[in-house]
C-alpha cells in the first residue's frame, strides 16, 4: 500500500504507484468525483502508441463485465438467474433435482473446479503461448455436461474460471445470441465503451504482454472457450468509464443493473468477512464498501475497483505477469483504499 494524506493530489500518488511496479508498461487511472488523473510509465521504452491509448487484457477482471451482463438480462426479464445451466445447454437433458443455475455460476458456488479436469493435458503443448486456445467452446460445454456434482450447488464457494465460462455459453444458449454479441449489445454500447472488446484489435492497438522476467513478450490472449471468464480488454479511459458507472449508476441506461451488482449475494469465512456480489469482491472501509476485481493473463495484469463512499474509481494495468505476491495488486488496492 502507498499511505498518504487525504489531501495529497492524485498525480504524485499515481506517479509513485507507477514507479513501484517494475513492468515494461504500467498505467494507473484514477477518478475522484468525476475528475480523472492518468499516469503511465514502465521499464521499457515508450511504445509507438501512447500507453494510455493501448488496450490491456483484463483476464479474470472480465468477470465484472459478465456479471453486469447477467444483471442486465435479469433486469430486462430475459432471464431470472435461476435457470439450470445444463437444461439451457442441452434441452433434452433431464434436469437434476438440485441443478447448477446461472446464479451459482457467477457467484462461484456451482461446485465446479477452477478448470475442467482435462484442461491441463490439452493446454500443455501451448502452455507458454496460448493454453486456453486449445480448449474450445464445445469442449467447455461438453466438460460441464459430463461433470458429476460432488457438492450441492450453493453450499460451497470455490473460485472457478470454468463456471463463468459455462455461464457465457449458457447465456448464449438461452438467448440465441453469442456472449460477445450480448456483451456488446447490452453493456458496451449502452455505456459507450468503444475502447473495450472481448477480442484482440488491429495491429498496434493492444499492449504486448511479457512473462515474469519482464522482457520475453507473449502473444495476445486467445481465451478459447473461456471468453466470459477472461477475454475482455480495454483502454484505460474506457475501463475507467466502466468503473465510474458503478460509482454513480443513476445517469446511465444500466442504472438498475449497476445497482444490482453492488448488492452482497454471498458472505463466507470467519465472521462472514468475505463478501461477494454478482461480479465483485467487496471489502469494508471506514468510508463504506470497496469493490474490486483483479485479473491476469500469460503476460499482463489488471485491477478494477471503486468505492462509492469516496466517489473513487481506479483502473490499473501492466504488461508483466508477476508471481502470486506482487507489488502491482497491493499498490492498486492501496490507492483505492485511501480516503
Amino acid at each position: 500500500m502507498l499511505p498518504g494524506p487525504a489531501d495529497t493530489p492524485p498525480g504524485p500518488r499515481l506517479e509513485a504507484a507507477v514507479a513501484a511496479v517494475a513492468a515494461p508498461d504500467v498505467v494507473f487511472a484514477l477518478s475522484r468525483d468525476g475528475q480523472r488523473t492518468v499516469r503511465c510509465g514502465g521499464t521499457a521504452p515508450p511504445p509507438p502508441v501512447p500507453r494510455e491509448r493501448l488496450r490491456y487484457e483484463l483476464g479474470s477482471a472480465s468477470k465484472a463485465f459478465t456479471g453486469l451482463l447477467l444483471a442486465e438480462l435479469t433486469r430486462s426479464g430475459r432471464l431470472s438467474g435461476g435457470e439450470p445451466a445444463a437444461a439451457l445447454l442441452d434441452p433434452r437433458r433431464r434436469t437434476d433435482r438440485e441443478p447448477i443455475t446461472l446464479a451459482h455460476l457467477i457467484t462461484h458456488t456451482s461446485g465446479l473446479p477452477g478448470l475442467p479436469r482435462d484442461f491441463f493435458r490439452r493446454a500443455l503443448p501451448a502452455w507458454h503461448t496460448n493454453p486456453y486456445a486449445r480448449y474450445a467452446d464445445e469442449r467447455v460445454v461438453d466438460a460441464f455436461l459430463a461433470y458429476r456434482q460432488r457438492r450441492r450447488p450453493g453450499t460451497h464457494w470455490h473460485y472457478s474460471n470454468f463456471g463463468v465460462a459455462v455461464l457465457g455459453h449458457a447465456l448464449a444458449a438461452a438467448t440465441g445470441v453469442s456472449w460477445e454479441e450480448l456483451l456488446t449489445r447490452h453493456v458496451l454500447l449502452p455505456l459507450h465503451l468503444d475502447g473495450v472488446a472481448p477480442h484482440p484489435g488491429p495491429a498496434g492497438t493492444d499492449a504486448t504482454g511479457h512473462r515474469r522476467d519482464g522482457t520475453t513478450p507473449t502473444p495476445a490472449l486467445d481465451a478459447g472457450g473461456f471468453q466470459a471468464a477472461g477475454a475482455v480488454r480495454g483502454t484505460p479511459e474506457d475501463l475507467l468509464a466502466f468503473v465510474e458507472a458503478h460509482v454513480r449508476p443513476s445517469p446511465t441506461p444500466l442504472a438498475a443493473a449497476l445497482h444490482a451488482v453492488r448488492r452482497p449475494v454471498l458472505r463466507r469465512g470467519l465472521g462472514h468477512r468475505h463478501v461477494h456480489t454478482m461480479g465483485w469482491f467487496q471489502h469494508p472501509t471506514a468510508y463504506g464498501p470497496l469493490y474490486f476485481h483483479c485479473g491476469a493473463t500469460l503476460g499482463q495484469q489488471a485491477f478494477l475497483g471503486f468505492c462509492p463512499g469516496t466517489g473513487t474509481a481506479l483502473v490499473a494495468a501492466c504488461t508483466r505477469r508477476f508471481r502470486a505476491r506482487d507489488t502491482f495488486v497491493a499498490t492498486a488496492y492501496g490507492l483505492l483504499a485511501e480516503p
